[in-house]
C-alpha cells in the first residue's frame, strides 16, 4: 500500500493539484479585494450610496434587543436572526468573477491543446 501511495504522489498529478489549490487560494483574495473593494463601491454609488456589507433583514430579535442595529455585526452581537442580502450579493458576485475566469482559463488551455500538433505513431510490422 505504502508504495502504491508513493507512485500515486510521484505520478505529478498531486503536485499539480497542490498548486492550483495553492494558486486558487490566493486567486480568491485577489477576486475578494476587488469585489469589496473595487466593485461594491461602484455598486453601492449607482444604487444611491448603499453599503452592501451592512444591508440586512432581521427576522428575530435577540437576547440582546437594540432594534434597530445599526451594523450586521450588532445585529448578530445581539443573537438577532438575520438574512445578510447583502453579504450574499457580494459573494454572488466573486462567484461569477471567478467562474468567468475559470471558464476563460479552460478554454485557452482547450485552444492550446488543439493547436499542438498531433503526433501519429506508425509501427510496421517484422519483416518476414
Amino acid at each position: 500500500m505504502l508504495s502504491e501511495f508513493r507512485e500515486f504522489i510521484s505520478k505529478g498529478n498531486v503536485m499539480d493539484l497542490a498548486v492550483g489549490v495553492i494558486i486558487g487560494a490566493a486567486f480568491q483574495r485577489i477576486v475578494d479585494s476587488f469585489v469589496n473593494d473595487v466593485v461594491m463601491p461602484v455598486v453601492g454609488l449607482a444604487t444611491g450610496g448603499t453599503d452592501f456589507t451592512n444591508q440586512f433583514v432581521v427576522l428575530r430579535d435577540g437576547i440582546k434587543a437594540a432594534a434597530p442595529y445599526a451594523s450586521l455585526a450588532d445585529a448578530k452581537a445581539a443573537g438577532a436572526t438575520v438574512i445578510a442580502y447583502g453579504s450574499f450579493i457580494s459573494h454572488l458576485i466573486q462567484f461569477v468573477i471567478l467562474a468567468w475566469v475559470v471558464f476563460l482559463m479552460v478554454k485557452a488551455v482547450n485552444r492550446m491543446r488543439r493547436n499542438q500538433p498531433t503526433v501519429v505513431v506508425v509501427t510496421t510490422p517484422p519483416s518476414a
